[in-house]
């Protein structure tokens, strides 16, 4: 097996969310991080892309989600887009 690169959009909780904290968050807990950037989403709600490559396992995208899901200030992470590479 491989690895797989995942574009991950993560909603803060609300426009007054440090998003420096959760960006600093994602990279403790997910080190092969390739890229963040901001996606402005209207009323100054600011939305994360992570690009991030993970070994090609099992269950591995749902465990990523929930991860990201349980960091203090995030409302959700979804998957947005997966490739083999």
């Amino acid at each position: 097996m491989g690895d797989v690169a995942l574009i991950i959009k993560v909603m803060p909780e609300s426009p007054e969310i440090n998003r420096d904290g959760i960006i600093a968050s994602i990279k403790e807990k997910f080190p092969r991080v390739q890229d963040i950037r901001e996606e402005p989403i209207g009323f100054g709600l600011v939305a994360l892309k992570i690009a991030l490559v993970v070994p090609d396992a099992e269950g591995q995208t749902e465990t990523i989600e929930s991860t990201l899901n349980s960091i203090e200030g995030v409302e959700r992470a979804e998957i947005v887009e997966s490739t083999l590479v």
